[in-house]
């Protein structure tokens, strides 16, 4: 009986240091080279649906940024395997055409696991420590929709790149186009009525390279705040229609526009 009690204590004690170790916060990754000062700028093009052209006023008023990469880093939340991971992230975007994701989970704030994921060319690959997947046509489609949606954080390509173009809903929804190599995707775009931000997107994507449908992904705009003076989203849920609640939480600690990312959207890891 003393030696079931004593197996019991233990694993009692291992499952609390396992518990703790998943509610440490990391350190935020190491910082990036400020932004250049003074963007080149373009003026706010006219009719475009009302909610979106009051949410680019409130943005940066009558003269929008001209954005050509962004780089986003910050910490998340992930659910994998069914448990809330913490973990850090950087992803790196040539605006409208490329992205690398660089994810580390976390325990005790110490890396467990990396991701490496790039979306070139309209192809994606996507590193795991127990696999890779690669050049999947419906994988392709998700990482094309996440190349967009993830563009929330650089917003003037919405209206700045010709490939895309906005449709009016109603006072506070709009439909956006974005390109899929000849085709054509789409989001639903809705904007809070009383801030005029974005609120949330919601398209069909594809989860796994075996699924026979589409999947209703939410992707929410939960918090905005003021980062290197330019007003930006730092809190940010994705949802997958059914499960309830998000699968992952990114909050952003910087982003930094207009560097030369032509080959570090490409490389593993920082």
């Amino acid at each position: 009986m003393n030696i079931l009690i004593a197996i019991l204590v233990a694993l009692i004690a291992l499952g609390s240091i396992l518990w703790i170790g998943l509610k440490v916060k990391p350190k935020p990754l190491p910082p990036l080279p400020a932004r250049e000062a003074g963007l080149e700028t373009t003026s706010l093009p006219d009719g475009l649906p009302g909610p979106v052209g009051r949410f680019y006023r409130t943005m940066y008023g009558d003269q929008i940024p001209i954005i050509e990469s962004a780089v986003i880093s910050g910490r998340a939340k992930m659910r994998m395997f069914g448990i809330s991971l913490p973990g850090r992230f950087r992803f790196v975007h040539e605006a409208g055409k490329n992205y690398r994701h660089y994810i580390e989970v976390t325990w005790f704030g110490f890396p467990i696991l990396k991701v490496n994921e790039l979306y070139l060319d309209g192809n994606s690959r996507l590193e795991l420590p127990f696999g890779v997947t690669e050049n999947e046509p419906k994988i392709n489609q998700a990482a094309n929709l996440g190349l967009w949606a993830e563009s929330v954080w650089l917003p003037p390509i919405f209206i700045t790149d010709p490939r895309v173009s906005w449709e009016p809903v109603n006072d506070d929804t709009a439909i956006l186009r974005i390109p899929y190599g000849e085709e054509r995707e789409t989001f639903l775009v809705r904007f809070n009525p009383q801030t005029g931000l974005l609120s949330h997107t919601e398209a069909m994507r594809y989860k796994e390279a075996s699924d026979e449908t589409k999947t209703l992904w939410i992707n929410e705009a939960i918090e905005w705040q003021v980062l290197n003076g330019q007003l930006a989203l730092t809190v940010g849920a994705v949802t997958w229609f059914g499960e309830g609640t998000a699968w992952a939480v990114f909050s952003v600690d910087e982003v930094v526009f207009n560097l030369d990312v032509s080959e570090t959207v490409q490389r593993r890891g920082l």
